[in-house]
């Protein structure tokens, strides 16, 4: 009896084993389906943030000439007028505007400050005009002398000799409520000051014309 009562139960355990293997390995399963799009979810979920990870640098990198015309005209005070005595050169320094967190002691820039008359002056970047090294000012000899090639300068900054082939660069100034303030929002260099220069040529009739060069053949 005992026999005959379990066989009803092993026949209907073996189909129901086999219309379950069916049903996973059937390609329209919903668990099949539902597995498939899990994983093609996941997979566009992945490359999105790749490609973000990767635009991301790039459109820094097109947008950074992008800037307001207020970054570049950062007025950054040098301190009173009265601590540049009229006739010497010190040293001052300013905090870069655009300075970043991890920046430290860098954000920190030198420069040397000439003062002529009473609102007479002149600010020098300290880079050296061959290759950048900071020039250092020697009042004895009232020269700027560069320690990394031997360019040297006079006090008005012009070239004296060595390496470099022109002076040192300045900033723009202004005197504002007692306070000396540089145009410090661009680095002074050949390419920011350089500027289009009229040249005024006789014409045929004696007349002066401007803007020709006289380079034509």
């Amino acid at each position: 009896m005992s026999d005959v009562s379990d066989s009803p139960e092993k026949q209907n355990t073996g189909p129901d084993i086999h219309a379950a293997s069916q049903q996973s390995s059937d390609p329209e399963s919903p668990a099949l389906v539902s597995r498939r799009w899990l994983l093609l979810k996941a997979g566009i979920a992945l490359n999105g943030l790749v490609g973000l990870a990767l635009a991301v640098p790039i459109v820094r990198y097109l947008l950074g000439p992008v800037r307001k015309d207020a970054d570049y005209k950062s007025w950054i005070s040098l301190g009173d007028v009265e601590k540049f005595p009229v006739g010497e050169t010190r040293l001052a320094s300013y905090v870069n505007p655009f300075k970043r967190s991890w920046d430290g002691e860098t954000d920190n820039v030198a420069c040397y400050v000439r003062r002529e008359g009473t609102s007479q002056f002149t600010v020098f970047a300290i880079n050296c005009a061959h290759l950048g090294c900071p020039v250092r000012w020697f009042p004895q000899s009232q020269l700027f002398m560069c320690p990394c090639h031997g360019g040297v300068y006079y006090a008005d900054g012009s070239r004296a000799s060595g390496p470099p082939e022109r002076g040192l660069f300045t900033y723009e100034y202004k005197i504002v409520g007692g306070q000396l303030q540089i145009d410090a929002g661009q680095m002074p260099s050949l390419a920011n000051q350089a500027k289009l220069v009229t040249i005024s040529l006789p014409g045929a009739d004696g007349t002066a014309r401007d803007g020709d060069c006289g380079c034509r053949g």
